[in-house]
């Protein structure tokens, strides 16, 4: 098998507040569904989200964070990684356009410099880079 594309599914509260809370990160609204709209997708770049409301997966924000600042415990959202070529940038870009931000920007052990957004229904994305160097 050779997958040509990945597209995660995210239950989500309200389609258009999550088409705009994207938009407010700098995604574009995709295609629509329904009348009105509870299914559709966002995009950047070559990457796309599929949104649907109230269905396809759960939802939800932890109460308990871990020593890294990761809202692991309890959480019922999708986590995503996206990888970026600038995350300094990314997070001054979230902070001017109101979103959550969980963990500003840090160089991770792993090397990987990454911060952490969440959309309002729980949903984290990890906003990476990974370093040049090897050990």
């Amino acid at each position: 098998m050779f997958a040509q594309a990945l597209t995660p599914i995210l239950n989500v509260s309200n389609f258009r507040e999550s088409v705009e809370w994207f938009e407010k990160w700098g995604w574009k609204r995709g295609f629509e569904w329904g009348d009105p709209p509870g299914f559709g997708a966002v995009i950047s770049n070559k990457a796309e989200i599929f949104l649907c409301k109230n269905g396809q997966g759960g939802r939800g924000k932890a109460d308990h964070q871990d020593p890294h600042g990761f809202r692991e415990s309890q959480n019922k959202g999708v986590w995503i990684s996206v990888w970026v070529d600038d995350v300094d940038a990314v997070y001054e870009h979230c902070l001017k356009n109101g979103i959550e931000v969980l963990l500003e920007p840090t160089d991770m052990e792993w090397n990987v410099r990454e911060m952490h957004i969440q959309h309002p229904d729980g949903h984290v994305f990890r906003v990476g880079k990974g370093s040049e160097e090897t050990d």
